[in-house]
C-alpha cells in the first residue's frame, strides 16, 4: 500500500495545538450547558421560594384566626372564662409552645460539631504536596 504523498503527517506541535483548542471549546460548551441548566434551576427555585413564602404568610393568617377562634371557644358565649382571660390563656399557650420549641432547638444546636475529619485531612494537604506524606 502506498501512502499519498500530498497528505503530510501533522506535527506534534500541531497536534498539541489542536488538542488545546478542542479542550478549550469543550470547556466553553460545558460552561454554557451548566449556565443554562442553572438558569432553569434558579428560576424554578425562585418560584418555589415565592410559593413557600405565600404559603407561610397564609399559615400565619390561619394561626391568627385559630387563636381568635380558640379564645372565643374558651369564652363560650360568656359561659366560660371572661374574654380577656380567654385571650390571655391563648397567649400563655403560645409562650409555652415557643419556649418548648426553643429548648429543643438549643439542644439540637449543641449536637452540632465541626467536621473534624475533613479539617484533619485539609491539614494533611500541604504535607502531601511537599511530598512529606
Amino acid at each position: 500500500m502506498a501512502t499519498d504523498p500530498t497528505v503530510e503527517e501533522p506535527t506534534i506541535g500541531r497536534l498539541i495545538k489542536d488538542a488545546q483548542s478542542d479542550l478549550s471549546l469543550l470547556l466553553r460548551k460545558e460552561i454554557e450547558l451548566a449556565k443554562s441548566e442553572l438558569k432553569v434551576s434558579v428560576t424554578a427555585g425562585g418560584t418555589g421560594v415565592a410559593m413557600l413564602a405565600v404559603a407561610a404568610f397564609l399559615l400565619l393568617l390561619a394561626i391568627i384566626m385559630f387563636s381568635v377562634a380558640l379564645a372565643y371557644f374558651i369564652n363560650w358565649n360568656g359561659e366560660g372564662l371572661d374574654l380577656h382571660w380567654a385571650f390571655l390563656c391563648v397567649f400563655g399557650l403560645y409562650v409555652v409552645l415557643a419556649a418548648l420549641i426553643a429548648y429543643i432547638g438549643v439542644r439540637r444546636f449543641k449536637k452540632v460539631k465541626a467536621p473534624e475529619r475533613a479539617i484533619e485531612q485539609g491539614r494533611e494537604i500541604p504535607k502531601a504536596l511537599k511530598g512529606q506524606a
